[in-house]
């Protein structure tokens, strides 16, 4: 029965998305608005499919019905009930499964948020757009990637279970999901530009209609990348986090050019200008995405992330193509209206800044993309198998690294078009004492390195730049001050720097050993002391599991393991750690005794600063939801009182463009608009209470 169900979901899912596409196709071709209205309900339909087969093949697993293929490959009577529900998500066919449903999700909340402008062209066409993405992964449920196909001969009464590394931690329950709901969520605003594009519209409008789409998107990734780091920690036994594995730099590549966006389309908000580049980067990050898929799914990358070789990889690199096709091709098209009417008056300011904070965010996600496909394209061209490490990884992505620790510093005390000597040396004191100080430090207390120091340097900087600006707005308007986007990117802002102080600090001075130890012998190393007290033998409902008993410092006990599961396979090793904010003590065992009262191989790692960097990313994840938290509204300008169009502005920096208007006449299909008063550059700046950049009095947000 999950079967058909099952099967029967896929075929309303996809013949949903074909038939919503086509009519969308036709009513915006044709200007018919009952064809556009007709089209959007086919959402409801995609959803439902998209639903029912979540949970036929979820009851699948919690049934045990060893029927459907993937049941009897990813699961058996033993697993625990957490790691049945995830079992949907632990290989390939189930995760296309989770990626339909959130798809499916993102597209109905899409229908939900703009169910006013049914009519409206530009939400068309995203709909559209949306459409033939979901008709492409119902597609490959239907085709090669078959959730529901059932075994032909005698039904097994047990399965193997997943794969051991997916059944041994729940970080599995929230680490694949987030990073779905990240991939998956810039299918919207890669929509919004291609509609922008078709419609001709390529004013601010449709940046409006994309702003939290795609921060809600880069939140989830972010925390979907800081979890992978913390599950890969605490389950593969390395003591490491990040390793720039292939597949999870194609989880980094579109964070890295999302990134880039979120901080240039405030530029073409405030300024108009900077649309190319914004246009470009979004449709580069569904792009990417789609490049990752094929990565992580087409059996061409050899990781412990990861599927198994399967036959869906030559058609999502096709979908990849066409993607990449397409867009090219409306960019091309359009050409013309994306020029932009502004101009950078000057390198020192905060449109500058965020000029080269794009040119190193692309020359980082070039540097990553050529480190993780060359291996991939010498073998196609010459048949030779090589390897890109971390050594590539490091030498070439630290320098930009640094500078962008560097731009996080400077860019928030900058204002917009241009910056007085004066001005910055007064936004930039404070921050810069900070950062002597905290070298100063650093030295003082045996820091060594020119990496390090940078880093811990810049790091204070940009901390000390971003709570400067915190604590300007939350003397100006208290704790309200705190919400919105520009102060909540400042708390994300805090929050890389503490991943980039953690991340450097534990790369540069962790220390590790391996030793041979009996029961009741101490290890002491790098400051403290490990008591091995000797093994023993667990049994658990999935696997068998030699447990050592180490005392860790003299307080509590901590139990690694290596465990032999069920389904069989190799002994997989789990980790145990001592974690506090100074440093981590990481314990494994290596080799379990070979007879009772023997003496075992215990390894120790200490790593200074590890806790940070989950707390680093809770800031990030906090910061987020403030930024997309909706700000103080500006009061409605009294024409008679408004600024003229190109008079200087209140703080006597010169003539404001007319950009960043009234954003009402774009979602009326005009490509021109009317000037808007420009908010004041910062904190500092007295002026009226703005609303979040860009965004024009009396527009809803």
């Amino acid at each position: 029965m999950n079967a058909a169900i099952g099967q029967s979901a896929v075929v309303l899912g996809l013949l949903a998305s074909l038939a919503g596409a086509f009519t969308l196709a036709v009513g915006l071709t044709k200007k018919r608005p009952s064809l556009l209205r007709a089209g959007r309900s086919y959402t409801w339909l995609i959803l439902a499919g998209a639903v029912m087969a979540a949970l036929a093949m979820e009851r699948g697993f919690l049934t045990h019905d060893f029927s459907l293929t993937f049941v009897a490959h990813n699961s058996s009577r033993s697993t625990p009930l957490l790691y049945l529900v995830t079992g949907m998500w632990s290989a390939l066919e189930g995760s296309i499964v989770l990626w339909t449903l959130i798809l499916a999700g993102y597209i109905a909340a899409m229908a939900r948020k703009y169910r006013a402008r049914i009519d409206d062209p530009m939400v068309g066409w995203a709909t559209l757009v949306t459409y033939v993405v979901s008709a492409f992964f119902f597609l490959l449920m239907v085709g090669p990637a078959n959730p529901f196909r059932t075994i032909s001969g005698a039904i097994p009464s047990d399965g193997p279970g997943p794969n051991p590394l997916l059944q041994n931690h729940p970080l599995v329950a929230f680490h694949p999901p987030m990073l779905y709901l990240g991939f998956v969520g810039f299918t919207i605003p890669f929509a919004f530009a291609v509609a922008s594009l078709v419609t001709g519209r390529m004013g601010e409008g449709w940046l409006i209609d994309t702003r939290r789409w795609t921060l809600f998107a880069w939140g989830f990734l972010s925390a979907g990348i800081v979890l992978g780091a913390w599950w890969s920690y605490e389950v593969l036994g390395w003591g490491g986090f990040w390793a720039w594995d292939p597949v999870e730099n194609a989880s980094f590549l579109p964070w890295i050019t999302a990134t880039a966006y979120l901080h240039s389309v405030m530029v073409q908000e405030r300024r108009g200008m900077l649309r190319l580049w914004n246009l470009s980067l979004l449709l580069a990050t569904f792009s990417l995405t789609i490049l990752g898929t094929f990565l992580t799914r087409s059996g061409v990358l050899q990781s412990v992330h990861a599927f198994t070789t399967s036959g869906i990889g030559p058609l999502i690199l096709g979908f990849f193509g066409l993607t990449v096709a397409v867009t090219i091709t409306l960019i091309a098209w359009r050409g013309d209206r994306l020029r932009s009417p502004g101009t950078i008056d000057s390198p020192v300011s905060r449109e500058g800044a965020f000029l080269a904070n794009n040119l190193l965010f692309a020359a980082f996600a070039f540097v990553v993309l050529l480190g993780t496909v060359f291996p991939l394209l010498s073998e196609a061209i010459n048949g030779q198998q090589i390897s890109v490490g971390e050594p590539y990884f490091d030498r070439m992505t630290m320098p930009i690294m640094i500078a962008l620790l560097f731009l996080m510093a400077i860019a928030p005390v900058l204002p917009w078009r241009k910056a007085s000597g004066e001005l910055l040396r007064k936004r930039i004191q404070w921050p810069l004492t900070l950062a002597v100080t905290a070298v100063v430090l650093c030295v003082v207390f045996g820091v060594r390195g020119l990496n390090p120091l940078l880093v811990f340097g810049l790091g204070a900087f940009a901390a000390g730049s971003a709570a400067r600006q915190l604590v300007l707005a939350a003397r100006r308007q208290g704790w309200r001050g705190l919400v919105g986007r520009a102060n909540g990117g400042m708390i994300v802002h805090i929050g890389v720097v503490v991943i980039a102080v953690a991340f450097a600090g534990s790369r540069s001075f962790a220390h590790q050993t391996q030793q041979s130890v009996s029961a009741g012998q101490t290890i002491a190393f790098a400051g403290h002391k490990v008591t091995y007290l000797g093994t023993e033998q667990v049994t658990h409902a999935n696997r068998l599991s030699q447990e050592a008993k180490v005392r860790i410092d003299g307080s509590k006990v901590y139990r690694p393991a290596i465990s032999q599961y069920t389904g069989g396979g190799a002994a997989i090793a789990t980790p145990a750690v001592r974690s506090t904010p100074l440093d981590d003590v990481y314990i494994k065992l290596v080799d379990a005794p070979l007879h009772p009262g023997g003496p075992a191989t215990i390894g120790v790692i200490i790593q200074p600063l590890i806790m940070w960097l989950w707390i680093g990313g809770g800031i990030v994840g906090l910061g987020t939801l403030l930024a997309a938290w909706p700000g103080r509204r500006r009061r409605p300008v009294d024409p008679v009182s408004a600024p003229v169009a190109g008079a200087p502005d209140a703080v006597g920096n010169g003539a404001r463009p007319l950009v960043g208007a009234a954003d009402r006449a774009d979602r009326d299909g005009s490509t021109e608009k009317a000037p808007t008063p420009a908010a004041p550059d910062s904190p500092d700046t007295p002026g009226p209470t703005p609303t979040p950049e860009g965004v024009p009095a009396g527009v809803p947000q």
